[in-house]
């Protein structure tokens, strides 16, 4: 389906608006639909729909996705920089929860919630359903 034929891209009104990439709005909590709208209610938590163009997100379950990405990839240089600090400076217990732990709390945090609109985004983006089985040969698998 084209660009002109998707209906997500028009809304109640019959505004069509432009597709726009998952990167672009994502990770500034915009609508994906409009851009102009904001995913988020708070930290964390989805809006049921977009105020500027009314974007239902029902289809918005990004999961644990968000968690797994940051553990992965975004807390990696918190857990090296205590590593390091470790193994150069041995510090008493102290420096710890006064510099490492901030660290790590701020890598960590920080990247949740832009990693979370970017997965919201895609999925608008790139159509993403659950999973259904697929019925081959008369419903033989």
């Amino acid at each position: 389906m084209s660009e002109a034929e998707d209906a997500r891209l028009v809304d109640s009104t019959g505004r069509r608006w432009p597709r726009l990439s998952p990167f672009l709005t994502g990770p500034r909590g915009r609508c994906p639909r409009c851009g102009t709208g904001h995913i988020f209610r708070g930290f964390l938590t989805i809006r049921d729909r977009c105020e500027v163009c009314g974007l239902d997100y029902a289809f918005a379950d990004p999961a644990d996705g968000p968690a797994v990405f940051v553990q992965m990839f975004a807390c990696v240089p918190g857990v090296i920089f205590v590593l390091m600090l470790t193994i150069l400076w041995n510090p008493p217990w102290w420096v710890y929860l006064a510099i490492g732990l901030p660290v790590v709390i701020v890598t960590t945090l920080l990247p949740l919630r832009p990693i979370k609109g970017w997965l919201i985004a895609s999925q608008f983006y790139f159509k993403a359903e659950e999973g259904k089985l697929a019925k081959v040969d008369g419903g033989r698998r």
